[in-house]
C-alpha cells in the first residue's frame, strides 16, 4: 500500500489537508470500476487533462490497471487506522472553524455561516489583488493576459508579455497566465530572463512538483520559491520534463515630470497625543519627521480630538500636547493641516486606539442618550452628536454648534502665531462619524458588515420632531415616521420594498422622507462650516466626504440614500453639497483617492459597486463648481501600483482645464511606511506628485 500510494505520487496526510472528506465504510464493487475508469491526470496548472497519445501517459494508465496484492483496495485499512484518521479529520475542522470566526469576527472577511476552506482561500486571494470566479477560475485582476472563460481551466491561453526565445521543443502541454501584479521590491527583477526549472514528471503532482513549479530564477541564480503572489500565477510552459517561466516586461509608467506640483502630507499616528494631551515619544518623532523632511514631503496632518482637549469640563481646553507638537514641526520647516475632530476614535477600521467623546458629554448622554445617533430599533450611536441637537441647548446651556464654535475658537486664538507664519495651511472640520459629513448608517459595533445598505439615523426624539414638522408643512402630518420596509443593516436592496427596482424610494413619500433626510445633512454643514469660516478668517477650511460606492449600479444606490446622500440613478444628489462648500470656500476632501485599487481588498460581485463611477461623479461635481479638491487613501497603500493608481487620480491625463487635487495626505506614517523598500517607492510617488522626473523613467 505504502509503495503504490508513494508512486501516485501523494499520501493519506495530503488528503485530509486538501479537506479529503474521510468514508468509514467502502464498497469493493465501486474500487473495481473505479480501476477501469480512464483515469483523469492532472496539469501543471491545477486543470485537468487527458493525453492518450502520450508514451508516457499509457505506461502511466496501464499501471494503474494493474492490481497488487500488496496493496490492494486503498481504503481497506486497519480499523485503528480509521479511527485515527478520523480523529486527525475533527482535529482539521476544528482548526477550520476558529480560523473561519476569526476572520469573520476581526478581518471583516464576508463568509457565510457554512463556510469551508474554499471560501477562505478565495477571500483572502481576493485581498491579494486576484479574481476568483464562482467556478474556482483564478487570475491577477491587474493582468494584462486574457481572462479566462469561466471554467475552461484547460484552455490554452497566452499572455501578451514577450515570450523569451527558446531551443526548438516539443508543444507546451498548457499555459497560465501571467500576473501582472509585482511589489515595490520586484520592479527591478524585471530583467530577468526566463529559464528552464526541471520538474520530475508534467503528471507529477506530488509535493515536491507543486514546490518546483512556483520556483522562480533570476539572471542573479535567486528563487523565489513557493511566493505567495508568484507561486502558480506567472506563464508557465510544461515541456516535457521542464518548465519555462515568462517573465514580464516592465509595467508601463505614465511620466508626471512638468505636471502640476501636489502638496503631500503624512498623515500622525492616532496615537501621538495621549489622553493627558502630552505627546508621546518626542525623540521619536522627530526623528520620523526629518526622514519625511529629507525627501521633501510638504508637511503632517493630525486630529486635534475634541475628547482629549474638552475632556472633563466645559470650555476648559488643555492644548499642551499639541503646542509641544506644533513647535516641532515649525522647528523642522513643515506645513501643518489640522482636523478639528468632533467624533470618537475606535470601533471603525483602521483605529488601534480609543478616545471617546469628552467625559462630560458622555454623563448627559446617560441621562438624555438622544442626543446620539439613534437607528429603527432605538439603539444610541455614541460616535458623534446627533444633528438634531445642533440648535437646542442640551449640552450644559449650550447647543451642539455653540460646543463647536467655542472649541474652534479657543484653537485659533491658542496658535494665533502658527496661522501669522502660514505654518498651519488647512483647517479640516469634523462633521460627522470619522469627521466625515455623512450620517452613521454603516456602524460595525451595530452588528453592519459589508455590504449590507445600512440603516436610517433618524429616531432620536430630535430628528422625529424636525421631521413631524416637515410633513405638517407638506400636509401629510401621517408622513412623519421612517421608512418601515428599508431592511436592516445587512439587507440587500433587492431585499426590501423600499430600496428594491421601483420601491418606495421612489414614491411620494420615499421622495419626500429622503429629500427631508439629505437636507438634514446640508444644514448640519452649512452651520457648522458658516462659523468656521468665520474662526479661520484668511485660512482654508475643508469639508471631508467619503466615497459610499457599493449597491452604486443599482437604481437606488442603497447605501448613499442611508448615509444621507440622495443620489439615485435619476437624480445628482451631491449638487447641493458641492452648492454649499462653495458658499463658505471650502475645499472638499474625498477618501478614495485610490478607488481603483479597491476591488483589491472587497469582492463586488455580489456588491453591484462602482467606486470609479461614484468618484468621478463626486470630483466632477466638485471641479465645476469650481470647489479645490483634496483626497486621502482609505485603504494601506505601500507598492508602486497603488501609488500609480493614486497619482494618475490626482492628475487626471489630458484634461482640457488642467484640473488636478489641490493637497494630498498619506494614511498613516508608521513601522511600514519606514521600511526601506516601502520608503523608496513612497519618495518615488512625493516626486511625481511634485511632477518631479524619477531616475528609473529618465534612465
Amino acid at each position: 500500500m505504502t509503495t503504490e500510494i508513494q508512486r501516485f505520487g501523494t499520501s493519506e496526510e495530503d488528503d485530509e489537508e486538501m479537506g479529503m472528506d474521510v468514508k468509514e465504510e467502502d464498497d469493493d464493487d465501486d474500487d473495481e470500476e473505479k480501476n477501469s475508469e480512464t483515469p483523469i491526470m492532472v496539469g501543471v496548472d491545477g486543470g485537468f487533462a487527458a493525453s492518450s497519445n502520450n508514451n508516457q501517459y499509457m505506461q502511466h494508465q496501464q499501471f494503474q490497471e494493474q492490481p497488487t496484492a500488496q496493496a490492494g483496495s486503498r481504503r481497506c485499512r486497519p480499523l485503528e487506522e480509521k479511527e485515527r484518521t478520523k480523529i486527525r479529520e475533527r482535529q482539521r475542522r476544528a482548526v477550520t472553524a476558529k480560523i473561519l470566526a476569526g476572520l469573520r469576527r476581526h478581518g471583516n472577511y464576508n463568509l457565510r455561516v457554512r463556510a469551508d476552506i474554499n471560501d477562505v482561500i478565495a477571500a483572502l486571494a481576493r485581498e491579494a489583488g486576484w479574481v476568483v470566479l464562482p467556478d474556482g477560475t483564478t487570475f491577477p485582476s491587474t493582468s494584462q493576459g486574457i481572462k479566462p472563460a469561466g471554467g475552461a481551466s484547460t484552455t490554452a491561453l497566452t499572455s501578451t508579455s514577450s515570450h523569451v526565445p527558446m531551443q526548438q521543443s516539443p508543444p507546451a502541454s498548457m499555459i497560465g497566465i501571467c500576473s501582472g501584479y509585482k511589489s515595490s521590491t520586484e520592479y527591478n527583477a524585471c530583467g530577468m530572463k526566463g529559464v528552464f526549472v526541471p520538474s520530475s514528471s508534467p503528471y507529477d503532482v506530488s509535493s515536491s512538483s507543486r514546490s518546483h513549479s512556483g520556483a522562480m530564477v533570476g539572471a542573479g541564480g535567486e528563487g523565489a520559491e513557493n511566493h505567495p503572489l508568484i507561486g502558480g500565477s506567472v506563464s508557465v510552459d510544461a515541456v516535457d520534463n521542464k518548465q519555462v517561466i515568462d517573465i514580464p516586461q516592465k509595467l508601463h509608467e505614465r511620466d508626471f515630470a512638468g505636471t502640476p506640483y501636489v502638496p503631500v502630507y503624512v498623515m500622525l499616528p492616532l496615537g501621538v497625543i495621549n489622553m493627558k494631551c502630552e505627546l508621546i515619544d518626542p525623540d521619536g518623532l522627530v526623528k520620523q519627521l526629518r526622514v519625511l523632511k529629507s525627501i521633501n514631503v510638504d508637511g503632517v496632518m493630525v486630529d486635534c480630538w475634541w475628547g482629549i482637549v474638552e475632556a472633563h469640563t466645559p470650555q476648559e481646553y488643555n492644548w499642551n500636547g499639541y503646542k509641544r507638537l506644533f513647535q516641532i514641526v515649525r522647528e523642522l520647516k513643515l506645513k501643518l493641516q489640522v482636523v478639528l475632530s468632533f467624533h470618537e476614535c475606535g470601533g471603525n477600521v483602521g483605529d488601534d486606539v480609543c478616545i471617546p467623546l469628552p467625559h462630560w458629554v458622555a454623563e448627559i448622554g446617560r441621562n438624555n442618550p438622544d442626543i446620539f445617533f439613534t437607528d429603527r430599533e432605538g439603539r444610541h450611536n455614541p460616535e458623534c452628536l446627533s444633528w438634531g441637537i445642533d440648535k437646542e441647548r442640551v449640552l450644559r446651556g449650550r447647543t451642539a454648534v455653540e460646543v463647536y464654535f467655542d472649541y474652534m475658537r479657543s484653537f485659533r486664538v491658542e496658535f494665533d502665531e502658527f496661522f501669522e507664519d502660514g505654518i498651519i495651511s488647512m483647517i479640516e472640520v469634523g462633521l460627522g462619524p470619522c469627521g466625515e459629513l455623512r450620517y452613521p448608517s454603516n456602524p460595525v459595533k451595530n452588528g453592519w458588515r459589508y455590504p449590507g445598505v445600512g440603516e436610517f439615523q433618524c429616531y432620536d426624539r430630535y430628528f422625529l420632531k424636525s421631521l413631524r414638522k416637515a410633513a405638517e408643512a407638506r400636509g401629510h402630518s401621517f408622513w412623519a415616521r421612517g421608512p418601515d420596509n428599508a431592511g436592516s443593516y445587512n439587507s440587500r436592496p433587492h431585499e426590501t420594498g423600499f430600496f428594491c427596482d421601483g420601491g418606495d424610494y421612489d414614491g411620494y413619500y420615499g421622495r419626500f422622507f429622503l429629500t427631508w433626510y439629505s437636507q438634514v445633512l446640508v444644514d448640519h454643514g452649512d452651520r457648522v462650516l458658516s462659523l468656521a469660516k468665520l474662526a479661520f478668517e484668511g485660512t482654508s477650511i475643508a469639508a471631508k466626504l467619503s466615497g459610499m460606492h457599493w449597491w452604486y449600479k443599482t437604481a437606488s444606490h442603497a447605501a448613499e440614500l442611508t448615509a444621507g446622500f440622495y443620489n439615485p440613478c435619476n437624480r445628482d444628489g451631491y449638487a447641493a453639497i458641492m452648492a454649499m462648500l462653495k458658499k463658505h470656500g471650502a475645499a472638499i476632501n474625498f477618501t478614495c483617492a485610490e478607488w481603483g485599487m479597491l476591488g483589491h481588498q472587497l469582492d463586488f460581485s455580489e456588491s453591484l459597486s462602482d467606486p470609479e463611477g461614484l468618484a468621478w461623479q463626486v470630483l466632477n461635481a466638485a471641479w465645476d463648481a469650481c470647489i479645490p479638491v483634496a483626497s486621502e487613501n482609505a485603504l494601506p497603500c505601500h507598492d508602486r501600483e497603488g501609488y500609480n493608481n493614486i497619482s494618475e487620480r490626482a492628475k487626471p491625463l489630458n484634461d482640457p482645464d488642467g484640473k488636478h487635487f489641490c493637497a494630498f495626505t498619506y494614511l498613516r506614517l508608521g513601522p511600514l511606511l519606514m521600511e526601506r523598500d516601502s520608503f523608496v517607492e513612497f519618495e518615488r510617488f512625493v516626486k511625481r506628485m511634485h511632477g518631479e522626473a524619477v531616475l528609473d523613467l529618465h534612465s
